[in-house]
């Protein structure tokens, strides 16, 4: 068994993910389509996920929402992420959806949430993989768009929707500005996370853990410029996920050696790895893998504890998580018994 083979085989935990980001081009220029929805000129479908910067890509982000309507639609696009990621032995995911972002485009929460569960139960039966739902606040909106999210989060509870995130834009929109959505998720049980320092100062990760709450930091990687700081989310086991090709040209272009993340791996921060928005970056769950031992000098051992750190990052309860760690520890273990030498 080769690097590749094997990478693609171990049991993976997938915590950072985004649900419009997932959908195959493809998918997009079908169901706009089906819904009259002009997209950008293109000759490929392909064509459309190419962007020289973070706003071109939420622009066509937020472009695919408006085709994406009726519940039919929501359960087909969580069915085919969830049976890509189920091919490369992702057991569960913790996705990211945006329902201001539905609702601004047409869709009623209760469509977008429950087309979304018709998929995750459709792939589950398939394929095996289990799949909960994140929220994410849009921080590029106001603070009160947020605090009414997490209303109709409230008003309208499903048990497949277990906490709230925040994406998007981040360098002119600090956390602090939604510490009262995050407070009333966590006074309702909800589990928290937040995007921060992906282009931001490290100060955003303190904000995000005293103020928000949040349990675990997507992306984070301006983490190194504070050694105070990476010195705390080491010794506090703060669970990092992150996702070296979508991120790779905010920072040093092709040159993926020297992104952040082997900085922190090599300080001992807790990260997982994961694959962001997979067809919008040319990317899937194991192509992630291969650039960590390729180009950051990650071991099959260092593999070992980003698999577990996933578990553990996850807001899975903790009986869950310790059976998980003995089999997903066993499998790893077997499969590179099989690592060719």
């Amino acid at each position: 068994m080769n690097t590749h083979e094997f990478l693609k085989a171990i049991p993976k935990v997938s915590l950072h993910v985004h649900l419009m980001g997932s959908i195959q081009a493809r998918t997009v220029v079908e169901l706009a389509a089906k819904h009259g929805v002009k997209l950008p000129d293109f000759n490929e479908p392909e064509d459309l996920y190419q962007y020289p910067d973070i706003y071109k890509f939420l622009h066509m982000y937020d472009n695919s929402a408006l085709a994406i309507q009726g519940r039919d639609d929501f359960a087909r696009i969580a069915y085919e992420t969830l049976s890509e990621a189920a091919a490369h032995n992702v057991r569960y995911r913790e996705m990211s959806f945006n329902p201001t972002t539905h609702m601004a485009a047409g869709a009623s929460y209760q469509t977008c949430v429950d087309g979304l569960i018709d998929g995750i139960n459709a792939a589950r039966n398939d394929h095996g993989i289990e799949c909960r739902l994140i929220a994410a606040v849009n921080r590029m909106e106001s603070p009160e768009l947020a605090v009414a999210m997490v209303e109709t989060l409230l008003e309208n509870p499903r048990e497949e929707v277990i906490g709230i995130g925040m994406d998007y834009a981040e360098a002119e929109f600090p956390p602090e500005r939604f510490w009262k959505a995050y407070r009333m998720a966590e006074q309702a049980g909800l589990r928290l996370t937040a995007h921060q320092s992906e282009d931001a100062p490290p100060r955003n990760i303190e904000t995000c853990l005293d103020l928000l709450g949040c349990e675990r930091v997507d992306h984070g990687y301006h983490v190194v410029e504070s050694e105070a700081i990476m010195r705390r989310v080491r010794d506090e086991g703060v669970v990092f996920t992150c996702t070296p090709v979508s991120t790779a040209w905010v920072y040093f272009g092709e040159d993926l050696s020297n992104h952040p993340i082997r900085m922190m791996k090599e300080f001992g921060i807790k990260l997982m790895i994961d694959c962001d928005d997979p067809p919008m970056f040319q990317t899937d769950p194991t192509k992630d893998y291969i650039v960590c031992a390729e180009h950051m000098g990650f071991s099959t051992e260092d593999f070992r504890n980003c698999m577990l750190n996933g578990i553990d990052g996850s807001f899975l309860d903790e009986p869950t998580k310790r059976t998980m760690r003995r089999q997903f520890a066993t499998e790893f273990d077997a499969l590179a018994s099989q690592l060719s030498k």
